[in-house]
């Protein structure tokens, strides 16, 4: 990092502070002085205009559209790579040599299953619990079932619980959805793919062997990719935050999970697609277009826009593409995607859309996508978890190897009452 000084001014004070360069993006004002010299500190809600934290994984230019892992481009990795590929990528640092990718493929594969009590432990929830709330009691539980891999001071054990957490995911998230809809649980097969093995634990029975679709792999693995990292969001930012407090892995991914499951983060593709649902029919849009122009109308689009891209999210262009070709393999013509395909058009021509910038993003197709395949909207934020957990290992790892990483701890602007005294309960 290359460095220069920003002045800051309060009253008679005047601050000196390093402006931080790294290696693309923004400068950063290095703070961490600041109370200790001025008796002061920021106010940032959110934290949107402030760095927790320095990073070499994932980087985002919301302006530009673009989205690198590890200097990669996403629309790259999502058309020529495999998830398993970008997992390595993610984790390691580079795309791995054909020995060392299959050396990580088969770790993982011989991770997948899971203890056998956590069948029983499935049986603790109602049969109607949503996937979330399994995949946050089963993640958290984890600990109690592999004592051998929480040690995070020693590399080796956070190396056996990364390739744990990325390789078990999927049989939990499996589970959660043959739980709700009463079939039993299908063992991995290691003779699969990543993908390919947890379509046929999702959607196969044991009366019958399940064929596995190399288009729907194919997008399911695109659908991973695109979610697998996406910076310091919400729940990444989660995830480091229970990690800095030195908190066992299993229970870090399992506070991820939490945050992951609000509306505002998760549940954006499952909103979108109930959106197109209620639309319906490509002759109501000029309806739902006027009340999204309408101030008064508290309708809103949804999969439209992004809280970080500006311009376009690179990764709808693929999840576009991808949902072509899903419908086409499953020879369905649906109605939403049609309703899907004239709102894109309209958001990239009508001059209010481009204003505003409300271009289509990732969350616009993925839904459509999923529904087609044949998972319910509720296992959408499950799904997003399980891709979503190569990131969060990834950064939990280099967090934990940060020299210097401290336990996150925010400050706040007060205003609450100032100090008073106790009045006994008789005289108030």
């Amino acid at each position: 990092m290359s460095e220069t000084n920003a002045t800051l001014k309060l009253g008679d004070k005047e601050l000196t502070m390093p402006v931080l360069s790294g290696t693309v993006g923004p400068d950063v004002v290095d703070i961490r002085k600041l109370y200790g010299q001025a008796g002061v500190f920021t106010y940032d809600p959110g934290f949107t205009s402030t760095g927790s934290c320095s990073s070499a994984i994932t980087y985002i230019d919301g302006e530009a559209g673009v989205l690198l892992h590890r200097g990669y481009p996403i629309d790259q990795l999502a058309e020529q790579s495999t998830f398993m590929e970008v997992a390595y990528l993610l984790l390691h640092g580079e795309l791995p040599a054909k020995d060392a990718l299959d050396n990580f493929s088969y770790t993982i594969s011989r991770h997948t299953m899971v203890h056998e009590q956590l069948a029983t432990f499935y049986r603790g929830f109602r049969r109607d619990a949503h996937p979330m709330a399994i995949m946050c009691g089963v993640v958290g539980a984890l600990s109690s079932f592999y004592h051998d891999s929480t040690d995070i001071t020693d590399p080796k054990q956070r190396e056996i619980a990364s390739h744990r957490l990325i390789a078990k995911m999927p049989t939990i998230a499996a589970m959660a959805h043959k739980y709700s809809i009463g079939q039993p649980f299908l063992y991995p097969d290691n003779s699969l793919s990543y993908t390919g093995n947890f379509l046929r634990m999702t959607f196969g029975v044991p009366a019958e062997e399940y064929i596995v679709s190399p288009v729907i792999e194919r997008a399911m693995d695109r659908i991973f990719i695109l979610h697998a990292d996406h910076e310091q969001n919400a729940s990444t930012s989660t995830v480091r935050l229970a990690g800095s407090s030195g908190a066992n892995p299993f229970a870090c991914m399992a506070a991820g999970i939490a945050c992951l499951w609000g509306p505002a983060h998760g549940g954006a593709n499952e909103a979108a697609l109930n959106m197109l649902r209620e639309i319906g029919d490509v002759k109501r849009i000029p309806e739902y277009i006027a009340r999204a122009k309408d101030k008064d109308d508290p309708f809103r689009l949804m999969g439209f826009g992004h809280r970080v891209y500006k311009n376009f999210d690179p990764r709808a262009k693929v999840m576009k593409q991808t949902a072509d070709e899903v419908l086409a393999e499953l020879n369905i013509s649906d109605p939403v995607l049609d309703v899907a395909k004239e709102l894109e058009q309209i958001a990239l021509n009508d001059p209010y859309f481009i204003e505003k910038k409300l271009y289509p993003n990732v969350d616009f197709y993925s839904g459509v996508i999923l529904n087609a395949i044949g998972f319910p909207t509720e296992m959408f934020t499950a799904l997003f978890a399980l891709a979503r957990t190569v990131g969060w290992v990834a950064q939990w790892n280099e967090m934990i190897s940060d020299p210097e990483q401290k336990i996150g701890r925010p400050r706040q602007l007060y205003t609450g009452p100032t100090q008073r005294d106790y009045v006994p309960v008789g005289q108030r």
